[in-house]
């Protein structure tokens, strides 16, 4: 473990470096070795990995990022020296070694085995598993790794499908939004328009930033994440910018164009106030600036505002001399978006029928006279109709009638 160079960094995560403490323990005092042996079973098995060494192993391996993993995403690792390619061979076969290594294996080698005693058969024990199926063939280890880089890219693109733009670096969303596009009621044609932009971008087909404008609670950012959701397999991903860091484009970009996957750049609830010119940035990140938009790259906004910033009537009859360009200059903003997608409120009708498709989806036994009722006069309180408010109806309404069942059987 020690003499791994192009993959030499797995050793920086908990379980192989715990395991590689517990191999260095063999030389050490049987009190040392109990203790190096329960905290390397500890993080395996809080890994979910108690199972499968191989797989912990071999999984660190296939999610690392080195200098062979970032030129095979970019499609170079044939320009990689050889000297290079023979250390990654090396090193590929020294892990599914190390991960073949068992408990009794390290026993057998154990410096103190008969100080140990009796303690032996008590520590917990693991087993090797299986490799990832990209290690499944020894021989042909180098080359599935390489095809697996350049259709998922490497390091935390290849693991994580969502991620965060803090403090001048890419951060993984450990936990992002489950959302599916089939936990969206309503609005076919809005989000059909946003979802074949986003087809087309995948294809490598003309595609254009896009705005979802309009109502609140109707569903804009959900449909977003949901199509991330459902294409992420087809190497999507996406970056949360905020608004306050849109100086930092060129950087993020700079970031991510050498990378084989397609990346939207995501701006929630945008929006400027006449007196933020920030919006001048976001307007060079679309379209005029000297750093140009790489083509694996789209931005995606939503808003609440039509035009994003907002306009007052003093606009149109202040001192301005030339106020119809303060005016063209405050739209042009929602200008460079290629498509810009409206989700308005629904009316009554629509709002019914996104209930009634929620409350079958749940399997919820209740009148549909009655659902609709008490589903109208939950929007009244909640000061309109909207997705979100009927899933909050029918959220409240799921709870009800389980503690209902729950009280009958006792």
């Amino acid at each position: 473990m020690s003499s791994l160079s192009v993959y030499k960094d797995i050793m920086i995560r908990t379980v192989p470096r715990a395991f590689y403490e517990l191999l260095c323990a063999c030389e050490k005092p049987v009190f040392e070795f109990s203790r190096a042996w329960g905290n390397f079973f500890n993080l395996l098995s809080s890994r979910g990995y108690a199972d499968s060494l191989l797989g912990c192993m071999t999984e660190a391996a296939l999610f690392d990022e080195n200098a062979f993993s970032r030129a095979a995403a970019e499609n170079k690792e044939k320009e990689l020296p050889a000297p290079v390619i023979s250390a990654v061979r090396r090193d590929l076969s020294a892990i599914v070694r190390i991960g073949r290594i068992t408990p009794q294996n390290i026993l057998d080698d154990y410096r103190y085995r008969d100080e140990l005693g009796s303690v032996a058969n008590s520590l917990p024990k693991w087993n090797t598993g299986k490799v990832v199926k990209e290690f499944s063939d020894e021989d042909g280890a180098i080359d599935c790794l390489a095809d697996f880089y350049k259709r998922n890219g490497c390091g935390m693109f290849a693991r994580y499908r969502a991620f965060i733009w803090r403090d001048g670096s890419i951060e993984p969303v450990l936990h992002p939004d489950k959302v599916s596009v089939d936990d969206l009621k309503g609005y076919e044609t809005p989000r059909g328009l946003v979802e074949n932009n986003t087809i087309a971008f995948i294809n490598g087909i003309h595609s254009n930033n896009c705005l979802l404008y309009g109502d609140r609670g109707t569903g804009k950012s959900s449909t977003v994440k949901a199509l991330l959701n459902k294409y992420y397999n087809k190497g999507l991903r996406m970056v949360e910018m905020p608004k306050d860091r849109l100086s930092d484009f060129p950087v993020l970009v700079d970031k991510i164009a050498a990378l084989p996957l397609k990346f939207i750049i995501f701006i929630d609830d945008l929006s400027f106030s006449d007196s933020d010119k920030s919006y001048a940035q976001l307007k060079a990140v679309l379209e005029g600036g000297l750093a140009a938009r790489p083509d694996n790259t789209l931005i995606y906004a939503t808003s609440n505002r039509r035009h994003i910033v907002k306009e007052n009537y003093s606009d149109r009859i202040g001192d301005d001399m030339h106020s119809n360009d303060t005016i063209q200059e405050s739209m042009s903003l929602s200008d460079r978006f290629g498509l810009s997608v409206n989700f308005s409120k629904p009316d009554k009708d629509e709002y019914l029928n996104i209930i009634f498709a929620l409350a079958k989806e749940k399997c919820l036994r209740i009148d549909p006279a009655e659902l609709a009722r008490e589903a109208e006069a939950f929007a009244i309180q909640r000061g309109g109709r909207s997705p979100r408010c009927a899933r909050q109806f029918i959220s409240i309404t799921e709870a009800s009638l389980r503690s209902e069942i729950q009280t009958d059987k006792y």
